[in-house]
């Protein structure tokens, strides 16, 4: 591929593809001057710096250098503005390549999308964005984050997408938002998980709500089951929980002058039978669980916009992590799945490709060493016994 391409001639271009690319950056020569650095944290010293790498493992070590979180547990922002323009009508992909080189313990992995900062050296957690897309982790929690703003509220996915990331494996990470208010999210070009904004996002308010004006009658009876009114406690029941042990006798060495009066020892009472309670039978009143009724909510209103954002004209990294090391590369904004998936067949594919085949390689000799470190601990036991043998031998 070639690298060192400038800004102005990946952005906003119509390929000769089936759509326009509006945002492309592989961190070629110069991508400096286009990515501002963050300095929203550096006034308390935790904002982190970002270097250069292409990792451990690389297929073509200029092509797949990208941009990795260098320091441990620091903030690292970073972003950069492009022309605007409206997704409005048409599909909106976001897509680039993340890697863990480390085992990150806990931090993110997303991009952010949305209208440019007045300042971009203040990009940070406060900085408005149009949509959140990408991995995150702490502890057992590992997911990929999808959040879109609606006006002027981020709204999450209502449900976690689970995913964990493997460590020094290169990914590729896709959104894909459509004009019929549909969603999918990609991994390494595989579907994991797509629907319906609507469905999947609480963007809207609730179609019914309970009606005010109605609440559950006095008389309405729930319970089902009812003590039963005929069921008497017997005249025996109440007895003590604990009684004076009828067979203790004062020991003969006890002295009432000296040691106070004799009080002998409480034990559990035979004939306790505790709390009593009476039988249950079915309630004749039951008339089951009250049902609120429901009415048309009247703060509901549909949107067929929900997708569209006006002005999508930057993309940053901001994140926190507990241990450096990721790099991303391989941006691309756009309105064609397949131009992306075009952009990824080119840059992202032989590179992973790279990697599994170290991973596997690496795999294969940790296997063949155990399996020889397994087979020369058996010599060394027959080895032993052997010796054994011989000693008895000598003895007879």
């Amino acid at each position: 591929m070639m690298r060192g391409t400038t800004l102005a001639t990946v952005a906003g271009v119509a390929s000769a593809g089936s759509g326009t690319v509006f945002f492309k950056e592989d961190f070629g020569s110069g991508w400096r001057d286009r990515w501002v650095d963050s300095e929203w944290k550096k006034s308390d010293g935790t904002a982190g710096k970002w270097v250069e790498s292409a990792g451990e493992v690389f297929n073509d070590q200029k092509a797949d250098t990208g941009i990795q979180t260098g320091e441990d547990s620091r903030f690292f922002g970073i972003s950069t503005s492009f022309e605007p323009f409206s997704n409005k009508g048409k599909d909106l992909v976001i897509q680039y390549q993340m890697k863990h080189e480390q085992n990150i313990d806990c931090g993110g992995g997303y991009i952010k999308v949305g209208p440019k900062p007045k300042k971009m050296e203040e990009f940070g957690d406060p900085t408005e964005y149009f949509l959140m897309f990408g991995p995150d982790q702490c502890g057992s929690t590992k997911r990929i984050h999808v959040i879109l703003n609606y006006k002027g509220k981020n709204v999450l996915r209502t449900q976690d997408l689970s995913w964990t990331p493997e460590v020094g494996i290169t990914h590729l990470l896709t959104l894909v938002i459509k004009p019929d208010q549909t969603y999918e999210v990609l991994v390494d070009n595989n579907s994991k998980a797509k629907g319906a904004l609507i469905d999947d996002f609480k963007f809207l308010a609730d179609k019914q709500i309970k009606d005010p004006e109605k609440s559950k009658p006095k008389d309405w009876v729930d319970n089902a089951m009812m003590d039963d009114p005929e069921d008497q406690k017997p005249d025996d029941w109440d007895v003590l929980e604990r009684i004076v042990d009828p067979d203790a006798v004062m020991p003969e060495d006890w002295d009432e002058e000296e040691d106070g009066e004799w009080d002998a020892p409480e034990i559990a009472n035979p004939d306790y039978k505790g709390a009593w309670k009476a039988k249950r039978i079915d309630n004749s009143d039951y008339k089951g669980p009250w049902e609120h009724p429901m009415i048309a909510n009247p703060e509901y209103e549909t949107d067929d916009a929900i997708y569209a954002f006006d002005d999508i004209a930057f993309a940053g990294f901001d994140l926190w992590q507990v241990k450096g090391g990721t790099i991303f590369d391989n941006i691309m904004v756009t309105d064609s799945v397949d131009e992306a998936k075009s952009f990824a067949e080119e840059t992202w594919k032989p590179l992973q490709a790279a990697e599994k085949k170290v991973a596997e390689k690496k795999k294969k000799d940790e296997e063949e060493a155990r399996k020889k470190e397994k087979s020369t601990v058996g010599d060394d036991a027959d080895e032993d016994e052997d010796d054994i043998d011989f000693d008895e031998d000598e003895e007879m």
